[in-house]
């Protein structure tokens, strides 16, 4: 599907909560010409818990219409419910904006319910039935409270429409069993920034990056470092990256990436409940990594 750096891109909003798609085709552009290898949309980054689907649709569709063939377009469909998830998934796999369709879907495990592994194979497999296009698993416990196993992974990696995992543990030890289990041709995904640049230099295709929102050229050099094997460069450029690794997750995200793309002039300021813009407390914090970066001055 693609490799090197993958932006999970924000969704623009005014102030009121409505999206802002002049902003979001803008901020696409922003991405392309900074070299982000491939976007994915109504992620976590993107609010997709707060959007209705008639927005989740809109957006999608935004993204492939001015993303036009440029790059991959893979969107966020995943839910905790199995029936909403295959419903949202079957309309998006048959959009056509402009010609253009999406390339895959990243499908989270379902958060609070707390399925079992079993569970777990049974969504995901009902999902990658339902649509043409391929899946990306998502596994990110720290919002989800299930961790989904590379042994469950592996079982799911023999289906034919699921091509990847985007695992957010931060465990890079995770590379090596995952490979092992489940085979060279699955593709392996860090959606970590802190430990992306080792997750990569131990096998892994690339990132689905928050940081990649404010700082997509410098992401996307260093992914090509690492994914090139040359450890020094790699961790010369993944060097003034790492306090916005940590520092964007300050507050939940995208708090504290929207407000770096506000003081960018990127976006406005809209954010939706139950999130609020970033405390003023966290703003010093924030700002510094953004100059640490060299993003602003």
């Amino acid at each position: 599907m693609f490799s090197g750096s993958s932006v999970a891109i924000v969704t623009p909003m005014s102030p009121d909560g409505a999206v802002d798609f002049a902003a979001f085709e803008q901020l696409i552009e922003f991405h392309i010409d900074a070299g982000t290898d491939a976007l994915v949309v109504t992620g976590t980054t993107g609010e997709s818990a707060t959007l209705q689907k008639s927005e989740h649709i809109e957006v999608i569709a935004a993204a492939v219409r001015t993303v036009a063939g440029r790059i991959p377009v893979i969107a966020g469909t995943g839910s905790n419910s199995t029936s909403q998830t295959v419903d949202l998934s079957h309309e998006v796999d048959g959009l056509n904006a402009d010609g253009h369709a999406v390339d895959g879907f990243l499908v989270v495990t379902p958060y609070y319910n707390k399925p079992t592994p079993d569970g777990l194979v049974a969504h995901f497999t009902a999902v990658a039935d339902a649509v043409s296009k391929p899946v990306m698993l998502y596994n990110v416990p720290g919002r989800t409270a299930v961790d989904m196993q590379p042994e469950t992974v592996a079982r799911l990696a023999t289906h034919p429409n699921i091509f990847s995992i985007k695992e957010a543990t931060g465990d890079v030890s995770r590379v090596a069993s995952l490979r092992e289990l489940c085979g060279a041709g699955f593709a392996l995904y860090s959606g970590d920034d802190a430990t992306a640049r080792e997750f990569m230099l131990a096998g892994g295709q690339g990132v689905v990056s928050v940081t990649a929102n404010v700082a997509p050229a410098a992401m996307a050099a260093m992914c090509k470092a690492a994914l090139a094997g040359d450890t020094d460069l790699a961790a010369g450029l993944d060097a003034p990256l790492e306090a916005l690794h940590r520092d964007l997750f300050v507050e939940s995200n995208p708090i504290p990436v929207k407000w770096c793309l506000q003081q960018m002039g990127l976006i406005e300021g809209g954010i939706r409940l139950p999130l609020l813009p970033l405390s003023a407390a966290n703003q010093p914090t924030v700002a510094a990594a953004l100059r640490h970066a060299g993003v602003i001055g």
